[in-house]
């Protein structure tokens, strides 16, 4: 819905409008000047720069937890380190821009606050506020690409402890880092084990008094080093750095899709792998039992690279430690525990993880009624049932994000040829008839993948269906052949 302010201000009009300038708005900005070069296009973002998450983070060690041969996009080649600084990520990124003339067509500091369409016009139209102006601009589009991510950047999830106003010392989380904290000398707790605090505490933990790693429970995490001998070896044969991009992602995805399905085909045998491997950096007699063996079942849950087993090697050498146990209350020092041990602490670090974001938390409507996205049922976690004209990129989390970055960039380029060929002005996702008894279930199965985050906002996510194509399946290794091969005329397409 647009305010009388907004409706009085002409509005620009585009083809394609690309919500986002993080790494899926840059890939689709990408594919759209490579296989659709008549679109009229512009990229939206809230933010000064592009990069997203990695413009948005600035925590000390923020880095990749993916490899950057599948995390970087298949056209532009990666020749860094696999595990990648955000600042290596920011330039690579930056890279890809200006070599493709992208920044012409982005627009910073816009953040979006309403969508509405309209089927007499077949037109979305957006609402937005020039964060650096204050002023309300308006745009209208034939067809909206959402590439803003999937939590909320304003603020982090922390939980609420009992005590917290008591503690005297600082509370942070590591999504609004403050760029003055001062940590240097002191006592560090820093609560969370996934993939934030195994990068947080390594990257601090030498200059700390101590730093603690406290969780409710284990984690699994994948040391290893941080090179890639195939890539490091064709460079010494001086191949074509396109040919080894290529090739190293190529061996890396089959590696990949061995190890998924060795978690779930053999989780026993994938976890002693996997607790074998951190043995190896910890001193003999350390509790791994107690605090590296976790209670699910490999990659039901992220499971973090860490490079060169910079955290372990911090647990090792006394400077870091982890506690396993749960949270009773704050104190003024620190943390009361429930086995009764009072941590201590100047600084604690809240590492709980982040606020999932439904389509950015704008305020969407179709023909003036607002979009409830927990109503609609998904097609392939990329379209919406009753949502013309809209596509979401949702990214892999036992893959590399920018893998469905690129599958789906060729997936609208190729829609929205499709609809220019035939003369198709609409087109929206919908349950055919032999759907109409089909089970809905949640957009994720727990029992597939069941982060926090995920399971505490499944309530406002879309529906899924039973049948593959009204269900985000996880699994690139499935899509990056079906995506390809789906055919648009069929019925759960329907244009107008």
């Amino acid at each position: 819905m647009t305010s009388p302010s907004a409706s009085s201000t002409p509005a620009e009009h585009f083809d394609v409008l690309i919500v986002g300038a993080g790494i899926s708005g840059v890939g689709a900005a990408y594919h759209l000047t490579q296989q659709c070069p008549d679109k009229r296009f512009v990229v939206l973002e809230g933010y000064e720069s592009f990069g997203g998450t990695w413009h948005m983070h600035r925590y000390p060690g923020i880095r990749s937890d993916s490899d950057l041969y599948t995390f970087g996009y298949r056209f532009k080649p990666w020749t860094g380190p696999p595990i990648a600084t955000a600042e290596e990520i920011l330039t690579y990124m930056g890279e890809v821009i200006d070599e493709n003339d992208l920044d012409r067509h982005i627009r910073y500091s816009h953040r979006i606050t309403s969508a509405s369409w309209s089927s007499s016009e077949n037109l979305w139209t957006l609402e937005a506020t020039k964060t650096d102006t204050n002023e309300t601009v308006r745009f209208t589009t034939n067809f909206l690409w959402m590439c803003q991510g999937y939590y909320r950047h304003a603020q982090g999830y922390t939980p609420e402890w009992e005590g917290m106003d008591d503690f005297e010392g600082e509370i942070v989380h590591p999504q609004t880092w403050p760029e003055d904290l001062e940590y240097q000398g002191k006592r560090v707790v820093v609560i969370g084990s996934g993939a934030t605090a195994a990068t947080l505490v390594p990257a601090i933990a030498a200059e700390t008094e101590h730093i603690t790693m406290l969780q409710r429970s284990p984690t699994y995490f994948f040391p290893g080093r941080n090179e890639n001998e195939l890539a490091d070896q064709l460079r010494e044969l001086e191949i074509d750095e396109a040919w080894i991009h290529e090739i190293t992602r190529r061996k890396i995805l089959k590696d990949q899709a061995a190890i998924t399905q060795a978690c779930i085909d053999q989780p026993e045998d994938m976890k002693k792998l996997l607790i074998a491997v951190v043995k190896q950096y910890l001193p003999e007699d350390y509790d791994v039992e107690k605090h590296f063996t976790p209670s699910y079942r490999p990659w039901q849950q992220r499971l973090a690279f860490v490079p060169d087993g910079d955290v372990f090697q911090g647990i090792a050498s006394g400077k870091a430690s982890v506690v396993t146990d749960q949270i009773d209350r704050f104190t003024k020092k620190g943390i009361l525990l429930a086995s009764g041990e009072e941590l201590e602490a100047d600084i604690i670090i809240t590492a709980t993880g982040f606020n999932l974001s439904v389509l950015g938390d704008i305020a969407f409507a179709v023909d003036g009624e607002p979009v409830d996205f927990a109503k609609t049922v998904t097609y392939r976690g990329m379209m919406f049932t009753g949502v013309p004209n809209m596509l979401w990129i949702f990214g892999y989390f036992r893959a590399s994000w920018t893998l469905r970055v690129d599958l789906l960039g060729d997936f609208v380029c190729r829609l929205l040829n499709h609809m220019t060929q035939h003369g198709y002005q609409r087109v929206e996702a919908r349950l055919r008839p032999e759907d109409a008894d089909m089970e809905l279930l949640p957009w994720m199965d727990p029992g597939n993948f069941n982060p926090n985050y995920l399971m505490r906002s499944m309530d406002l996510l879309p529906r899924r269906g039973a049948k593959p194509e009204w269900q985000h399946t996880q699994d690139y290794w499935v899509e990056k052949e079906e995506i390809p091969a789906v055919d648009l005329g069929a019925p759960e397409f329907d244009y107008k």
